[in-house]
């Protein structure tokens, strides 16, 4: 750390729990470890990015892609003399309250969830690191820091309005500051996902065949990138032509992060960590221009990978897999596992129900969704539709 606004974890503000710290890694560096150790990070792996698990193996999963972050964020972090650990620790586990199918396991639970106060993957990651995750004898959850908590809650901005209430449960117990932005090091993990997940859908949508390399070549921003390859190797072939053209993209974006970023933090010249929760605008973030080429890139995508039809014929499947399960549930609250039954005892009226079994759906991977789906119902979505083994990558 060189930036006198780094958050120094000689200066945090502790654990919820106290505990005796450890002699060789800090603070910072133990919630980073905890976080990669929980159950909730491993279950990542066969969580949706875009395409459901079973889809291919080379498609992103919710690990690989908090990995990508981890390392964006990381190198961004230490450009910017913050504190790497932190940032770091934010990074591997913004992602961990996604429920499976990626967003539209998200709207559907949500949906859901409507009359017991709503679903929200953020909200549900501090559930899950300060509740879910019961493996300590002391206390339930990992036990983080506050200023790693801080930035799982509010990595993308204060948190105002109706707050949900998986965050607004914990926040009653230990005061986040919901109110003010977050750390620099949990504003860098913010735009390092934006960074992350604008790279690696590109190669994924091109890997499903979306979309074509030559209809990338005609976007802002990957114009300059594809005609600065072809200038520099003439004759490549596709595959790498792509590949090199969309290291410069991804190139492009941290550049612009950390010059903004740079400025931003000239100008305000905050003298700490507190400073910048205080400042009252984002320090780290695109450059108006890029983000309006963003904008056009996210508006490609949308339509052309995200809303595709043979994307959205899965979406229709797999939100009906959390349609079925969740009122199957909430009817036979005996189908859980044996480890939630004690929570389903002490419930205390319908609400309390459906967070349990919103937490319990949540907490599954795709395959596993869909196990228990054709167990339960005896329905097995992928047979129903011709995209079972889809896009199985080479």
């Amino acid at each position: 750390m060189t930036a006198p606004y780094a958050s120094d974890p000689r200066d945090t503000r502790g654990r919820l729990h106290p505990e005796e710290e450890s002699a060789f890694r800090s603070p910072f560096q133990r919630d980073r470890d905890r976080i990669i150790h929980a159950s909730a990070f491993r279950r990542l792996k066969h969580k949706t990015q875009v395409f459901i698990e079973h889809e291919g193996d080379y498609f992103r999963t919710r690990l690989t892609h908090s990995i990508e972050v981890a390392q964006v964020a990381r190198t961004i972090s230490g450009v910017l003399g913050l504190n790497t650990e932190l940032t770091e620790a934010v990074a591997l586990a913004h992602d961990l309250g996604h429920p499976p199918f990626g967003h539209t396991g998200e709207d559907a639970l949500n949906a859901l969830m409507a009359p017991y106060g709503g679903f929200d993957h953020n909200a549900q990651a501090i559930r899950i690191v300060t509740s879910l995750e019961r493996h300590y004898a002391e206390f339930d959850g990992l036990n983080l820091t506050w200023e790693t908590l801080e930035g799982i809650a509010k990595h993308n901005g204060p948190v105002t309005g109706d707050i949900p209430y998986a965050l607004a449960d914990y926040v009653a117990l230990h005061d986040l500051e919901l109110h003010t932005h977050a750390s620099a090091e949990a504003q860098v993990a913010a735009l390092a996902d934006d960074i992350a997940y604008s790279h690696h859908d590109l190669h994924d949508g091109l890997r499903a065949e979306l979309f074509s390399t030559d209809e990338l070549a005609e976007l802002p921003i990957l114009r300059d990138c594809f005609a600065e390859v072809d200038r520099k190797y003439p004759g490549l072939n596709y595959y790498r032509r792509r590949h090199e053209a969309l290291r410069r993209f991804f190139g492009v974006l941290v550049e612009d992060v950390i010059g903004v970023a740079r400025a931003n933090l000239a100008e305000a010249d905050p003298r700490s960590a507190r400073d910048v929760r205080e400042a009252g605008r984002m320090m780290v973030r695109f450059t108006p221009g890029l983000w309006s080429d963003l904008k056009v890139l996210r508006h490609f995508l949308f339509h052309r990978m995200y809303r595709a039809p043979e994307v959205v014929v899965m979406r229709e499947r797999v939100t009906g897999v959390i349609h079925d399960l969740f009122p199957l549930f909430m009817a036979h609250p005996e189908h859980l596992p044996k480890q939630w039954r004690k929570d389903v005892a002490e419930a205390s009226g319908e609400t309390a129900l459906a967070r349990i079994v919103a937490d319990y759906i949540a907490g599954m991977t795709d395959r596993f969704a869909l196990q228990e789906h054709a167990r339960l119902t005896g329905s097995d979505i992928l047979e129903k539709t011709n995209l079972a083994g889809a896009w199985s990558g080479d």
